[in-house]
């Protein structure tokens, strides 16, 4: 176990970060649901449509969806910047994502060639463009921010966009300086991807998709679903027991899988693009990890996508990787101990209190640390 993460160590190496939900935390609703599991564990959206999967219930199935497509994804298809940081919440998330993406530019720009470093992000929500957007449209940085899309009005995906790199050359071509390149690749979908034939259109600038009109017909049924599964006293047997008629059960669930975001049951998407890009982008993170002298951060990510587990677990018989994986509280060191605790080659970094994005900044990985936060009384990996 360690407290934190030296730059002075890695910057001039591979780096790559895995960056889950809790980078968003307060500002786009997590998977997490009020019912509980037992004392210590809430129920989740994964662990509900599990459950109504198991049992072929499709009408719970298409009611948890529309749950999740109204209470979690319509904020993040709705955010703008300015809207965000109207609450201090949003303000506080915004400004994490902001000093995040200032502390990788001063790192890269003390790289001397390969001046790239590689975001996977399972978030399907806007922060890091709209963020990295912000940071641009300053005119204080000298950055290229990829998002594996190219085109003029239509930007369409092509994993190859990312081994790009942009040089900048004196007038007469006596110099040439490559410039910091991020490459932001979320793993999960986003909300801004569009399909378009056998294509992903990328448009930050409109919406990727409107909701379906079940939602309109179902909303009674969805707020009497949404209050339950919200309510800690709500067992799976009363959830189960609800009595609930809904008629456009199958057709919602036909307009959910197309759209372009990983499904939490499984962790898979149904549409083949979206589908493929998925495994191409696995791929690509693959490769990267077994790159020599290369390191993965995880921050906000509790490996829930057994994907993604296995594949990190794969790499690790790299023996020139390094992983540093951030746990945010006790609970999730403990889980991240048994995940990893054979590894040799991962480093926990943990805390007697939480670490969020804002103690991650701080303390964790930055160019002028804080004092480290306390290291919890447990067992180490």
């Amino acid at each position: 176990m360690t407290h934190r993460v030296n730059i002075g160590e890695v910057y001039d190496k591979n780096i790559n970060f895995l960056i889950g939900s809790g980078a968003s935390v307060g500002l786009i609703p997590t998977l997490s649901l009020g019912m509980k599991i037992d004392d210590e564990n809430n129920h989740t959206i994964e662990t509900l449509a599990t459950e109504f999967d198991v049992d072929d219930d499709r009408i719970r199935q298409a009611l948890l969806f529309m749950h999740y497509y109204r209470d979690c994804l319509m904020p993040a298809v709705d955010l703008s910047l300015k809207q965000a940081e109207n609450s201090e919440a949003g303000r506080k998330v915004t400004n994490n994502y902001r000093q995040f993406l200032h502390t990788l530019i001063a790192l890269l720009e003390r790289k001397k060639s390969d001046r790239r470093c590689n975001i996977f992000t399972t978030n399907y929500d806007g922060c890091f463009p709209l963020v990295a957007d912000s940071l641009l449209s300053s005119g204080q940085y000298d950055l290229v921010i990829n998002d594996g899309a190219d085109g003029f009005r239509t930007r369409l995906l092509d994993v190859r966009h990312y081994n790009k790199v942009t040089d900048r050359r004196g007038m007469f071509g006596s110099h040439r300086v490559e410039i910091p390149q991020i490459n932001l690749l979320p793993l999960h979908g986003s909300v801004h991807w569009q399909k378009v034939n056998d294509r992903i259109r990328v448009d930050y600038a409109s919406r990727a998709f409107e909701a379906p009109p079940e939602l309109e017909f179902c909303e009674k049924q969805l707020d009497q679903f949404s209050q339950a599964i919200s309510n800690p006293d709500t067992t799976l047997e009363k959830l189960r027991g609800i009595d609930i008629e809904l008629a456009d059960a199958e057709s919602f669930l036909l307009a959910y899988q197309a759209l372009p975001i990983v499904n939490p049951t499984k962790w898979k998407f149904h549409e083949t693009v979206f589908e493929e890009h998925y495994y191409q982008l696995l791929r690509l993170l693959s490769y990267e990890l077994e790159k020599p002298d290369s390191v993965l951060i995880t921050f906000g990510f509790s490996f829930a996508d057994e994907h993604l587990l296995s594949l990190v677990r794969r790499a690790l018989t790299n023996p020139k990787l390094q992983v540093f994986v951030c746990c945010y509280d006790k609970r999730e060191f403990q889980e991240m101990t048994r995940h990893f605790k054979s590894y040799r080659n991962v480093q926990l970094i943990a805390s007697d209190d939480t670490i969020d994005f804002t103690n991650f900044n701080e303390s964790v990985f930055s160019l002028n640390p804080s004092e480290p936060p306390e290291t919890p009384d447990t067992q180490e990996a």
